[in-house]
């Protein structure tokens, strides 16, 4: 029988819905793109025999508050920081996939001391450094998510993704998954449920626009603060699916790109969604690495 919870609580101003089990050293999962809390439902009831999870619906997303703004990289991070404050702790393991790992990384650089271990999930290492080490692996990113940069269209998205929303969810969860078991059609119905609630797409379109915009990359990529090595003691956790066609593993986790130390961990015969394709190879590198 599930033993999670659900609970609410409030930080930087915005209430949020998370999902909480176990005790112990405080370990944050972060979900990404068009995705919410029930993306990590095969490591919470795993890890949280070892740590407190706190597995929260980021800010706009299914049952937390969606504001009207704040989607940018910056307060999101700064989201995540006050919650880690307002459940009591001063630091927590974080582990981010998609979106939410690059909102990871963001979190360990403006807060390094808010931050224990990171573990990224198909992330490129950093998307503005990335772009900088090589155009061509940055055009390829780009290319194939075309779909992503498409609802980047004033006035056009929302109503196109409303009426759309199951098809773009088959395309994203199912056709893009190696591991077609992982995304059954009731799967895909809760995400889709999740998605329709009040307020919920135009907060989506916000993270999308962010995430895929010029200008925001551009301005990270001049700063001297992201290009900067990760100011953390310990190494941090890659990991990937070596089918991923949403993002290319090849030149997004180059050693070269930054003097950090990394553990890189491949996933064979696995797509994007690999906490959800091939959550027994996920948890133990978690595991291995957080313990």
């Amino acid at each position: 029988m599930l033993s999670w919870e659900h609970r609410y609580v409030k930080a930087n101003s915005v209430q949020f819905h998370y999902v909480t089990q176990g005790s112990g050293k405080l370990l944050i999962l972060l979900h990404g793109l068009f995705e919410f809390w029930y993306s990590w439902r095969y490591q919470l009831p795993y890890l949280s025999r070892y740590f407190k999870v706190v597995v929260p619906d980021l800010r706009g997303y299914n049952d937390s508050d969606k504001p009207r703004n704040g989607y940018d990289l910056d307060t999101l991070s700064t989201d995540i920081h006050a919650l880690i404050h307002t459940l009591g702790y001063s630091k927590a393991h974080v582990v981010g996939h998609d979106w939410g790992g690059t909102i990871a990384w963001n979190l360990a650089r403006r807060f390094p001391n808010s931050v224990d271990k990171l573990a990224v999930l198909s992330t490129p290492q950093r998307w503005q450094t990335a772009l900088s080490h090589s155009l061509s692996n940055s055009w390829e990113h780009l290319q194939r998510n075309w779909h992503l940069l498409a609802l980047q269209t004033p006035g056009l998205p929302q109503w196109l993704i409303q009426e759309n929303l199951p098809s773009l969810l088959t395309y994203l969860f199912q056709q893009q998954a190696v591991r077609k078991s992982a995304f059954t059609q009731v799967n895909t119905d809760l995400y889709q449920a999740a998605l329709r609630k009040p307020g919920v797409m135009p907060a989506v379109l916000q993270h999308v626009r962010h995430c895929f915009s010029l200008n925001d990359w551009v301005n990270s990529w001049l700063s001297p603060l992201r290009l900067a090595p990760l100011p953390l003691r310990s190494p941090i956790l890659l990991m990937w699916g070596e089918d991923d066609n949403l993002v290319p593993a090849k030149g997004s986790f180059s050693q070269e790109l930054s003097s950090e130390t990394y553990i890189r961990r491949s996933i064979p015969d696995c797509g994007h969604w690999i906490q959800q394709e091939a959550p027994n190879s996920v948890n133990r590198e978690l595991m291995m690495f957080l313990g």
